[in-house]
């Protein structure tokens, strides 16, 4: 083999060599870290948590909760954002008939422990004689348990006229601040979309880190059609407690929440 031969087959061995030594970055890729599962994947702080999953195991009164949720998205998909005639008695897009809709559509698989054998019955409104000296739609007829009614009062607001308006402001913050996930809730005041009685059911907790709670409901705002009422169909609307305060914390007007039992057993139990 000639010298220059030699040295330019040298030569090639030291550059390949090098080369072995600082690889070429490839384009287009990112370095991603390798993960063995040969070993638990989960660490003993990363167990799962359903609190804020719907669809994860629970009680009978939290599937009776996610039921009626679910029947009012399935409702509220439907309506595909086009206002729903809300004007007759059978309507069920009236703001109570909704709710009660929701609730008659999903009952027949709960009962209560203590009452097994009867079937869920929801209250209708307080007749308008009744609830003076406060407007008509602040609260619900009190039917016992033992008819039917699985909801107990969670907490209750009126307008005490002896005192401030401020002091009423506080008093009904502090009552929206009691709303739980499932609550029904039922008012009488001036509202976005319309003046008297309205019904909602809550869809969280209230939430102090953003003040607001989150809402299914159907007729809160609307218009008229032709003569006739029409709402709008509402689902996951988060408003502030101070926007629900405003609508019901007028002279003679009022809120009710209502909250179901915690003895709520499936139906077949």
């Amino acid at each position: 083999m000639s010298f220059t031969l030699r040295r330019s087959v040298s030569f090639l061995l030291v550059f390949l060599f090098l080369v072995s030594l600082f690889p070429a970055a490839v384009c287009g890729e990112e370095e991603v870290e390798e993960v063995s599962l040969d070993g638990d994947f989960l660490s003993e702080d990363t167990t799962a948590d359903f609190t804020d999953d719907e669809d994860a195991p629970g009680t009978a009164r939290d599937a009776f909760i996610n039921d009626i949720i679910a029947l009012g998205k399935e409702l509220y998909d439907k309506a595909d954002g086009k206002l729903q005639r809300a004007h007759y008695k059978g309507d069920i897009y009236v703001c109570k008939n909704f709710t009660v809709h929701l609730f008659r559509q999903t009952r027949g698989s709960y009962r209560m422990a203590e009452f097994p054998d009867v079937e869920l019955k929801i209250p209708n409104n307080l007749p308008e004689k009744k609830c003076r000296p406060y407007a008509y739609g602040y609260c619900w007829e009190d039917i016992a348990a033992s008819d039917g009614n699985p909801f107990e009062v969670a907490a209750q607001f009126l307008y005490d006229k002896q005192l401030s308006k401020a002091e009423n402001i506080e008093l009904a913050r502090e009552f929206m601040k009691q709303t739980r996930k499932g609550d029904y809730f039922q008012m009488t005041g001036d509202y976005s979309g319309g003046k008297g009685a309205h019904s909602a059911i809550f869809m969280s907790d209230y939430d102090p880190e953003t003040d607001t709670v989150r809402s299914l409901e159907s007729n809160r705002s609307g218009k008229r059609i032709n003569g006739l009422r029409y709402g709008k169909v509402m689902y996951d609307c988060e408003l502030s407690i101070d926007e629900w305060v405003g609508f019901f914390c007028r002279k003679k007007c009022g809120a009710t929440l209502y909250r179901l039992r915690d003895d709520i057993i499936f139906a077949d139990e």
